[in-house]
């Protein structure tokens, strides 16, 4: 089981992203929850700093599981993978991320070589099912601000093309704060909620942005019965 937490922004000034993150946390064991592996879809911190890292660890420490994290447009990639050096996840369900963040800007990339590593992996792959993660989702959400600030299409259509060769069960994301679902190409796409209980009042069609209180939420991805099943929950 691969439990995916998203946006956790510990260190900004609205709300209480630190509370929140524990809330979770503490949310996932009243579950009884045991996860293999613990994937954060980026954005963990609000400035990047070392202290603000040093936090999130000690947030994550309960689970008991190892990290996988990815940065976000709020990540410093180096100060990040500092804190969380890259592992591999050697579960039932194969996760490979990607890193689609642009330094100094909030709008998502994924450069030719990041791309190129993905498909080489995926060549060199078992039979397992593949859950491909990343922090801007490759779909377009209708909210202008959250797309103007998403991942470019012609990325998105680079990583559809070669998830659909491949076969690739199905990617996740972050970036948005709400839970959006679609297909690019083939392959589901699912991008999980903030632990943080700060996000846009879904607005189709309409400039600028309101901010809104939410339910804190994470994702949970099994293998049930040889298929990747995927639940979100929210409290």
């Amino acid at each position: 089981m691969i439990l995916q937490l998203s946006d956790l922004h510990v260190g900004a000034p609205a709300g209480d992203p630190d509370g929140d993150l524990a809330r979770a946390v503490a949310h996932v064991g009243t579950l009884g929850l045991r996860p293999d592996a613990v994937l954060v879809s980026g954005d963990l911190t609000e400035h990047g700093d070392a202290a603000e890292y040093a936090r999130v660890l000690e947030l994550l420490e309960p689970l008991g599981a190892p990290v996988v994290a990815l940065p976000g447009n709020h990540d410093r990639p180096r100060e990040l993978r500092e804190a969380f050096p890259a592992r591999a996840h050697e579960g039932a369900i194969r996760l490979l991320t990607l890193d689609s963040s642009r330094p100094g800007r909030d709008d998502g990339a994924l450069a030719e070589e990041e791309l190129a590593r993905l498909d080489a992996d995926l060549a060199a792959g078992d039979d397992r099912p593949v859950l491909v993660a990343l922090h801007h989702p490759p779909l377009a959400t209708g909210m202008p601000f959250l797309d103007d600030i998403g991942l470019h299409p012609r990325d998105a259509g680079r990583l559809g093309a070669i998830t659909a060769r491949h076969g690739v069960a199905r990617i996740v994301a972050g970036h948005v704060h709400m839970v959006t679902t679609g297909l690019l190409g083939a392959t589901p796409v699912l991008t999980a909620p903030s632990t943080w209980r700060v996000r846009a009042r879904l607005r189709l069609g309409t400039p600028g942005w309101e901010p809104e209180e939410a339910p804190a939420g994470f994702a949970l991805h099994l293998l049930l019965d040889g298929v990747l099943t995927s639940h979100v929950v929210t409290f």
